[in-house]
């Protein structure tokens, strides 16, 4: 990618985060696109993003890999690691080598290693005092991420979580809270989803997302409703 198509694709994605600001917008989606967006734009290899449920516990919402998606459950179930350290501490958290991470991160640390990640950078998905998740870099190769790419990634997480807490749902927890729940809702439909075309394509986890995701592209359909057509099996691929 030039220079001059890395901006556009940056300048791209700030527009489509800027659209949330409408009334029909899919949260999957949006947060979909931000990863992707971060693996092509910067120096990393895949990312996720972890979004707090109604009960403060985070959930996997949005992954690039089914690995980057299984390296974030590894933190959920060890209580432990550089993501949920950025969330509990509303800081960006960064981990360059994975192999001198602190004792208490050894069963994230195992996990990852076993995967091929090798370094972690965590930005908080944060408004002022409001911490709603995290977004999640990983890189095969240690190394700290430039300056100019920290910036990048703390800037689309400003601006994503700007989009989940609307004016409207700063206002209104309840709100947040459903449309958070709807998001969590709506990514396990896709797992679902992308379980069923693994099977029936005899494909890879991933290469089945790759499809479900072509297809709604295609189609103009949302993710997640094209997902649960798959689980439901009033759409076939």
């Amino acid at each position: 990618m030039t220079a001059a198509e890395r901006e556009a694709r940056i300048v791209e994605t700030f527009a489509t985060l800027a659209d949330t600001l409408v009334d029909s917008y899919d949260v999957v989606e949006l947060l979909q696109t931000l990863v992707e967006t971060c693996t092509e734009v910067l120096d990393i290899d895949a990312a996720g993003i972890m979004l707090a449920n109604g009960w403060g516990e985070l959930e996997v919402i949005a992954s690039t890999s089914e690995a980057s998606r299984l390296i974030e459950v590894l933190q959920l179930d060890a209580e432990a690691g550089p993501c949920m350290e950025s969330f509990a501490t509303g800081r960006t958290i960064t981990c360059p080598d994975i192999t001198d991470a602190p004792d208490e991160w050894a069963a994230f640390q195992r996990g990852a290693l076993a995967l091929g990640v090798r370094s972690v950078h965590a930005v908080p998905l944060r408004l002022r005092s409001s911490v709603i998740g995290t977004l999640n870099l990983f890189g095969t190769s240690v190394g700290d991420l430039v300056e100019p790419d920290v910036r990048i990634a703390r800037a689309l997480a400003d601006v994503a979580t700007i989009g989940i807490l609307h004016e409207r749902t700063l206002r209104e927890h309840e709100v947040v809270s459903a449309q958070l729940q709807r998001a969590i809702g709506s990514r396990e439909v896709i797992e679902q989803a992308k379980g069923v075309v693994s099977h029936v394509k005899g494909v890879s986890i991933d290469d089945a997302f790759g499809v479900i995701r072509a297809h709604a592209t295609a189609t103009g359909g949302r993710l997640s409703d094209v997902a649960r057509a798959i689980v439901d099996r009033t759409l076939q691929l």
